[in-house]
């Protein structure tokens, strides 16, 4: 990976990481993010018809710093010819492009959605109206956005790090990581309302954010000093 490659990835992933974290707190704080997906349907919706337009841009935002990890993937496989770097520029392109699937939901589907089910007049119709919602947030959100989202995100870093090895940026940066990628992938078991498992991948997040920002400041450092290694193999 040549200097200024290695210098645009890492200013690439910090944009992404940091669009993430202020998309995800502001959706925390106008519509309790992610916590709200585990409150009745109804009550969810809403919540959501109270400012479908600010909460829709905020999703939007997400998707697409979701969206971003496929680049970085791309260009991270570019420092490795290893095997594990070949699967994990794949899985990381799938890991952005389902969390994509997922995220987009919220402004382009749910706001009619939403809408159709407040005008709705008698109860059958709601009833009909909240099960649709109830089957989009299972089928692209429970399945598709979260719970692929979590495995394709973890096995990406582990890969990546299997790649990359301990000369890349030495054990602590491979600890972070794998810690990370655990954590992360509890979040399968958030549906089945185990304990402590939302918190654990919260936490796996936050971690995978560090590790993100670590991994762009040695890249940077690396490309200052003309020095990019590329594992082989």
């Amino acid at each position: 990976m040549r200097a200024r490659t290695a210098l645009a990835t890492s200013a690439l992933m910090v944009g992404a990481v940091l669009t993430t974290n202020l998309a995800i707190l502001a959706l925390g704080i106008t519509f309790d993010y992610p916590g709200v997906l585990r409150k009745p349907a109804a009550e969810m919706v809403a919540t959501f018809l109270e400012r479908p337009a600010t909460l829709g841009t905020w999703f939007t935002l997400l998707a697409v710093s979701a969206a971003l990890l496929a680049p970085v993937a791309w260009l991270i496989g570019r420092l490795s010819s290893r095997p594990a770097m070949r699967w994990a520029v794949r899985l990381g392109v799938a890991a952005a492009c389902v969390q994509v699937v997922g995220l987009a939901r919220w402004p382009l589907s749910m706001p009619g959605l939403a809408q159709g089910y407040a005008s709705a007049t008698d109860p059958a119709a709601q009833a009909a109206a909240l099960q649709r919602i109830e089957s989009l947030d299972y089928v692209l959100g429970t399945l598709v956005g979260e719970t692929l989202g979590y495995v394709l995100t973890a096995a990406w870093v582990v890969l990546v790090l299997r790649a990359l090895g301990r000369a890349f940026a030495g054990s602590g940066f491979m600890l972070l990581g794998i810690v990370a990628a655990a954590l992360i992938s509890t979040g399968v078991l958030t549906p089945l309302d185990v304990p402590g498992a939302a918190a654990a991948n919260l936490l796996g997040y936050v971690l995978w954010s560090v590790w993100m920002i670590t991994f762009a400041v040695v890249l940077a450092k690396n490309a200052s000093a003309a020095r990019m290694p590329m594992a082989r193999g």
